[in-house]
């Protein structure tokens, strides 16, 4: 077998855990709002679909070609997988529907002591959620690591891992849906989102440009790879950028009339949300 075929086999097992863990994300939702719905509970049909088409696209990325193919292809699992999955499933608000579908004992209780830890905290403060995303694309788009990783199926995996897990903690550190120990003001996670959206826009001009290091694209698969990655980030950013503004007006017709302007609010405290 040649070192393609070898990366192709090697991957052919990983593709399938992870179109497998997708789908399991996906029943595992659906059966927590059945539960819910059972009990007499209310749970948004909407949050479901939301969620429900984020996991089944993690499940199509997955299953997308293996390395070698045309940049094009890759980017498109790169959007699916790490932009606009993510804040589907965000916008399901997965931890919520947990909290309320389990009852009260150890799994609630340890559930909500993991979300409301300090490393997690951290971990979706929106600035380090935006570094996280942004600095693992820069990394792997301008330096050997994207080359590397078509010829390594571990690596590609690891790769498509981080991808995915950091496009998810952006898109949850910016919409904040779901009860975290702390919720940041919607000012820096607007801040936030306007610096990762500039950060990916010109990272997808210097791929129009400059391929990755060690790759040997063809220059329209690469510019129309880029084109895609510089217009399909923008209809992802703008769905994020909907989901604040909702926030903002939710927040500003709770003020009582004649109230003025709201005082601000320092890092780290923001208003209660209106209950979804």
């Amino acid at each position: 077998m040649t070192a393609h075929e070898h990366a192709s086999a090697g991957l052919d097992a990983w593709q399938v855990a992870a179109a497998i863990i997708g789908a399991l994300a996906v029943a595992l939702y659906l059966g927590a709002a059945r539960r819910l719905r059972r009990r007499g509970d209310a749970w948004s049909w909407r949050r479901a679909a939301c969620f429900t088409a984020g996991g089944l696209s993690l499940v199509a990325a997955a299953t997308l070609e293996p390395p070698g193919g045309p940049f094009t292809a890759h980017m498109a699992r790169h959007l699916v997988a790490g932009m606009a999955a993510p804040l589907l499933m965000a916008l399901g608000r997965p931890l919520t529907l947990a909290l309320r579908a389990l009852r009260p004992g150890a799994t609630r209780r340890g559930l909500l002591a993991v979300a409301h830890s300090p490393p997690v905290s951290w971990l979706v403060f929106p600035p380090t959620a935006a570094v996280l995303d942004l600095g693992g694309l820069w990394l792997l788009y301008r330096t050997p690591l994207f080359a590397a990783a078509q010829e390594r199926p571990w690596l590609h995996a690891a790769v498509h891992v981080h991808v995915v897990a950091a496009g998810f903690l952006l898109a949850f550190s910016v919409c904040q849906l779901d009860p975290l120990r702390r919720r940041w003001s919607l000012p820096w996670r607007a801040a936030t989102l306007l610096a990762a959206g500039a950060a990916h826009a010109v990272l997808a001009k210097t791929l129009y440009a400059t391929p990755p290091p060690g790759t040997g694209f063809a220059v329209p698969d690469l510019r129309t790879g880029a084109q895609l990655m510089y217009y399909g980030g923008d209809l992802v950013e703008l769905g994020l950028a909907a989901v604040l503004a909702v926030q903002w007006y939710a927040v500003s017709s709770s003020r009582p009339a004649g109230a003025g302007t709201a005082r601000s609010l320092p890092p780290g405290r923001s208003p209660a949300w209106p209950r979804a």
